[in-house]
């Protein structure tokens, strides 16, 4: 089943977060360093990350229970995240080190953002003290914002984007980047393709099921369009992608990758435009990168903020 949308903020709250953000990569004196430094990240921030161990959360309700003088904690209402907890308290958080080192450094990043965001903080103090639980619309907003606060740091601000701009479009790009930045293949593959300046999509599918007698299926996990392809051909809604699917011979049976693959698209006219796809297999997921043909040899020029463009 398709993941909902876990990052869309308005405007004014996306700001508010990028600023704590950059606030953080200022402090911690990141810039330009990579793998971005999330433990400098933490420490600026004066965070701690608990001993291995105590992410199960049977030790972890127990340690709290004891820390709260027999209170039941409320463990920031959406404890049903069980990568990741804040204890605004004890100002430390809880990461499931089952996970690989990338994604570790994502879910830490996602956790000092609710410890800078002044609005999380304050809140979650609040409610570890009492059974009460935050209400499903404002966890919601806090997720996404906590989520966006990581997607900035671990990706500083737009360097990602100016970096991805440079390369050749394709699979291997996010997989290169996202190691420099030391950032996992699937936040990787979703920067890259909705921060790029260029018309893409790409499909993030559920590990692959062989069907029996040949061929393959997988649910699509989440996909992302850069701003220029939804523009241009508007946003799939796909939640299958099997034998029976134009995009089937994109699948990687039996290999690591599919090499670029020519399909075609219809825009929202009608026209028929070529494509390429390619694709990338890892045990977690599979990464389905699409784009037009034409947008290889299409030349774009960025202006700074800062200027303004004038016909005088």
């Amino acid at each position: 089943m398709t993941k909902p949308d876990d990052s869309t903020l308005h405007a004014a709250d996306l700001k508010a977060v990028e600023a704590r953000a950059r606030l953080s990569l200022d402090k911690a004196a990141a810039w330009g360093r990579f793998p971005t430094p999330v433990d400098d990240i933490l420490s600026a921030a004066k965070l701690r990350v608990a001993p291995k161990g105590m992410f199960d959360v049977a030790s972890y309700l127990a340690y709290a229970k004891k820390k709260a003088s027999g209170a039941i904690v409320a463990l920031k209402a959406a404890i049903s995240k069980v990568l990741g907890i804040y204890d605004a308290n004890e100002e430390i958080i809880h990461i499931d080190d089952s996970v690989g080192l990338p994604r570790q450094a994502f879910l830490k990043l996602h956790e000092t953002g609710h410890h800078e965001m002044p609005t999380h903080r304050k809140i979650f103090q609040l409610f570890q003290d009492c059974e009460k639980t935050l209400e499903p619309t404002v966890a919601d907003q806090f997720e996404r914002e906590a989520n966006n606060f990581a997607r900035f740091a671990l990706f500083q601000g737009t360097a990602f984007k100016e970096q991805a701009a440079d390369m050749k479009m394709g699979i291997k790009a996010p997989m290169e980047l996202g190691k420099k930045f030391g950032a996992s293949t699937y936040a990787s593959a979703r920067e890259f393709v909705r921060s790029h300046h260029r018309s893409c999509l790409m499909y993030a599918l559920e590990p692959m099921e062989i069907i029996a007698g040949g061929g393959a299926r997988a649910a699509v996990r989440r996909i992302e369009v850069s701003a220029t392809f939804e523009l241009e051909f508007g946003r799939p809604n796909d939640t299958l992608i099997d034998t029976d699917h134009a995009l089937s011979p994109l699948l990687p049976i039996f290999k690591k990758m599919t090499a670029p693959t020519l399909l075609h698209f219809r825009d929202k006219n009608g026209t028929g435009l070529e494509c390429l796809g390619e694709a990338f297999k890892t045990k977690y997921n599979v990464f389905l990168l699409i784009y037009p043909v034409k947008s290889l040899t299409s030349t774009s020029i960025f202006v700074p903020a800062s200027f303004a463009i004038s016909s005088n």
